[in-house]
């Protein structure tokens, strides 16, 4: 058992200091294209499948709620939380389009959309970055996989470089959780 353990945990330590250069580059891009949408009153819309559909959700959560400081409630949406869009779409138009059907319901020139996904191959993630580049919302991937097929339709990806899923959303949690602390400093709380 401790054998596991300390596996885990070293992936873990090394996923994140190997790239660590890489992903504050990432960290700081994001935080200011963020910064910029939320002096705008733009929104924040958050997509993903599966563990990545939960980090969206606790991610809008963290930015309505709040993360570390008492603040004004960012405009942040996960678009993997309305059970009766997510099935109707499903049903009526496939799943593919379950992301993108929505974003282009309640999406505006300036939003941000973020995408996270392990594989990187979400064809419903692609199809919300083809979306979100017709409505010049702006779009942040991060992934796992050396960046699947996703990273060609992201203006900008942060990529986990690795094919294990756990570890990939371990660092995409610890990566959004210092997003949303840096976003609240540069906010000015």
């Amino acid at each position: 058992m401790k054998k596991y353990i300390f596996e885990a945990l070293n992936e873990n330590i090394e996923l994140l200091s190997q790239n660590k250069s890489v992903y504050s580059k990432g960290i700081i891009k994001t935080v200011n294209i963020l910064f910029n949408a939320t002096k705008k009153n733009n929104t924040i819309f958050w997509a993903g499948n599966g563990g990545s559909a939960a980090d969206c959700q606790h991610m809008a959560a963290e930015l309505v709620g709040r993360f570390e400081k008492e603040r004004p409630p960012i405009n942040s949406i996960s678009l993997t939380t309305d059970t009766s869009a997510l099935t109707a779409i499903s049903n009526d138009y496939g799943y593919e389009n379950v992301f993108s059907r929505q974003l282009k319901a309640i999406g505006k020139k300036n939003d941000v959309i973020i995408a996270i996904s392990t594989s990187g191959n979400s064809k419903n993630l692609i199809r919300a970055l083809q979306v979100a580049k017709k409505l010049k919302i702006k779009s942040i991937a991060l992934l796992g996989n050396n960046g699947g097929k996703i990273k060609k339709f992201a203006d900008y990806s942060i990529i986990v470089n690795s094919k294990k899923t756990p570890r990939i959303q371990e660092v995409q949690h610890t990566l959004c959780h210092i997003i949303c602390g840096l976003l609240e400093k540069k906010m000015g709380y």
